[in-house]
């Protein structure tokens, strides 16, 4: 009889899925753990949300205050109305990051996942010296490269353009790698087939390979927003005219202003601001992320 319900007890673990939909007592050990970390790690989402809508006195209170008492409106009001040099609104500079953002993460996921295709499934010579060369670009840091990017920058004619800030972050080394790595996992069947059908290197490029690599391609479009969405190397190095310069530029004059008493309920709200769409992009991409650290590329 014991021997009988040890071996129930046995069939009923290996019955249990990996991901259960259900909850079960035995899941309220891990709950007891990840909750406190979970509330632990979200705080400084709540600080930043918070800490934007505190007036000036509670801003600069002592000792500080993690929740607002008294919240306002004023701190987005102020940044709003604000105009910074040349009488240029703020709203110009978030119109400049969004539209910047939106052409950089779109030129990069569409020359970024074309050349993990050509490094992955297709054969010429070089081939894999370009991927490591591509690998050895991980390296670099963009400050090693900042005068080799202003010289093409100023060569090209594209200094004081909108184009100065799309060009040198279209080359985004790490989302190559994790799209040809994804695509490296793609049969090479499946590819061989599509030819046999008759179709061609674009078509298999975008109704098959497209398709299958969705959670790589959701991985490195956040990483290139990102990347661009904070960026202040290309309005300070390649941008002289106000208008053209980002909300990233903007917030670093807020936080180097020299009257920070005033400053700093903008810069709360600002701050905020820039974090939003980080926030938002995310929250939607996140079961794409992860299904990319988890599953292969073909399901």
């Amino acid at each position: 009889m014991p021997k009988q319900k040890k071996f129930k007890r046995k069939n009923s673990y290996q019955g249990m899925k990996m991901n259960p939909t259900k909850h079960h007592r035995s899941h309220l050990k891990f709950y007891a753990i990840l909750l406190p970390i979970a509330v632990f790690m979200i705080m400084p989402l709540v600080f930043i949300i918070d800490h934007a809508f505190k007036p000036l006195n509670e801003l600069f209170a002592f000792p500080p205050r993690f929740f607002v008492i008294r919240p306002t409106l004023d701190n987005f009001q102020a940044l709003f109305e604000s105009r910074f040099a040349g009488g240029v609104p703020i709203s110009r500079y978030l119109f400049n990051s969004l539209f910047v953002s939106g052409v950089v993460v779109f030129l990069t996921v569409i020359i970024s996942t074309m050349a993990a295709y050509a490094l992955s499934k297709k054969q010429f010579k070089m081939k894999k010296v370009m991927f490591e060369v591509n690998t050895l670009a991980l390296m670099f840091v963009p400050i090693a490269v900042a005068i080799p990017r202003y010289l093409i920058i100023a060569n090209l004619g594209l200094v004081d353009t909108m184009f100065a800030h799309v060009l040198p972050l279209l080359a985004m080394p790490v989302g190559l790698f994790l799209v040809k790595q994804f695509i490296d996992q793609l049969p090479n069947e499946l590819i061989e087939a599509a030819r046999i059908d008759g179709a061609g290197d674009f078509r298999i490029y975008w109704n098959i390979v497209m398709p299958l690599i969705k959670p790589a391609i959701a991985t490195m479009a956040i990483l290139a927003f990102q990347a661009v969405w904070n960026n202040i190397e290309t309005s300070e190095i390649f941008v002289n005219d106000e208008s053209l310069r980002t909300m990233a530029f903007y917030m670093e004059t807020l936080s180097v202003s020299n009257n920070t008493v005033a400053g700093a309920g903008m810069a709360a709200a600002a701050a905020l601001v820039m974090f939003i769409p980080n926030l938002i992009i995310f929250i939607f991409m996140q079961s794409k992320v992860m299904d990319t650290m988890a599953h292969s590329g073909i399901k």
